[in-house]
């Protein structure tokens, strides 16, 4: 280096968006353009489909947030999604209330409830929470079987006067030139996108909050985490309210539009559980996108193979047992590790500042 020269200084910065994602932001914004005006030109088939394929989308992400961060492999969200459903059924037909308020108000219940339910379950671990979920489940079914008011061990169904009252169907009517019924597949298909917008923002926000770093190291190890400060139960305790909050309200929504609810049918742990765990591990664990992937996947087979009957479960399973042997991060953890793509960045990557790069 010759005499009187000075080596450049860099400057660095902290970045979490690229190229990649913020085209990806663009399109995704086009896409909810496009689907929030979709009942004008859809079918009401395509409709309807269209809203089982957004609540398991929401679902996958509550699994995932809970199980893919925090480290809690639950299979008891049935739990949330049935007392959701319960909760809805009993505001709107014994309270009164109208049902799109009730929707929140089965959130609430819902997050009220898993906190004596974690005082349970958080004193377990490994596949021993597993399997405490899943009992604390069949416990609340158990539990609302013996509510007679809301049908017992069969059951009730919602009044045609509760599933009208909610707001905007007759403008919906007017608008869409469509019979009561249509119009309330509308109303359901508006309200489900609106909760699968929110629930995506909501994990997006706390994964690039503190608190995501907080899950994001207990993901990566959960000892290093410790030692660095990371209050682990606390960190757990707040993502199994916040997942038992939002699962509430998608289970309340769910059989707002099902307009039917049995204890059953509301603590399924193949609708609610299992299906979410297919979802979530074949799309992808541990990232945004992966599960919306796998939803896609799932409604795509159950849409075009349901009808094979056993041989469509043996297909889910073998799918299964393919991506968990040669894709253990799932298909989009496959695609995202070769190509480097990133649709919902929230890792903070450290960059050389070119503004700065040429500066003395």
């Amino acid at each position: 280096m010759e005499a009187g020269t000075t080596t450049p200084k860099r400057s660095y910065r902290i970045e979490t968006a690229d190229r990649v994602s913020r085209t990806a932001a663009v399109l995704a914004a086009l896409l909810l353009l496009v689907l929030v005006l979709l009942p004008g030109f859809a079918g009401r088939n395509l409709i309807q489909d269209l809203i089982f394929l957004f609540y398991m989308m929401a679902l996958a992400q509550c699994w995932n947030l809970l199980a893919g961060y925090a480290g809690l492999i639950s299979v008891g969200q049935q739990a949330f999604v049935g007392l959701g459903g319960y909760v809805l059924f009993a505001l709107t037909l014994i309270g009164g209330v109208n049902p799109l308020l009730a929707v929140p108000g089965a959130g609430i219940v819902a997050a009220a409830l898993a906190l004596p339910t974690a005082l349970i379950v958080f004193r377990l671990r490994g596949a021993y929470f597993a399997i405490g979920t899943w009992v604390v489940a069949e416990v609340y079914r158990l539990v609302f079987a013996q509510v007679k008011p809301l049908g017992g061990g069969t059951g009730t169904s919602l009044t045609p006067t509760v599933t009208s009252s909610v707001p905007g169907i007759e403008w919906i009517k007017t608008l869409f030139d469509v019979r009561t019924p249509a119009a309330r597949d509308i109303a359901s298909y508006w309200l489900a996108l609106a909760l699968l917008v929110a629930t995506l923002v909501f994990v997006y926000l706390v994964l690039r909050s503190r608190r995501g770093l907080a899950l994001g190291a207990i993901r990566d190890r959960e000892s290093a985490a410790a030692s660095l400060g990371v209050d682990i139960d606390r960190i757990k305790l707040a993502a199994y309210v916040a997942t038992a909050a939002m699962t509430g309200m998608l289970g309340a929504l769910i059989y707002l539009q099902k307009a039917r609810i049995s204890p059953d049918a509301a603590f399924s742990v193949l609708d609610w559980t299992a299906y979410v765990i297919f979802i979530t591990v074949i799309g992808g664990i541990g990232t945004i996108e992966g599960p919306v992937i796998g939803a896609i996947i799932f409604y795509l087979m159950q849409r075009y193979l349901a009808d094979f009957g056993a041989w469509y479960l043996i297909l889910l399973g073998t799918l299964g047992i393919l991506v968990m042997l040669f894709a253990p991060r799932g298909l989009w953890g496959l695609v995202a590790g070769r190509y480097g793509l990133t649709l919902f960045p929230t890792r903070r990557r450290l960059v050389v500042d070119e503004d700065d790069g040429n500066r003395p």
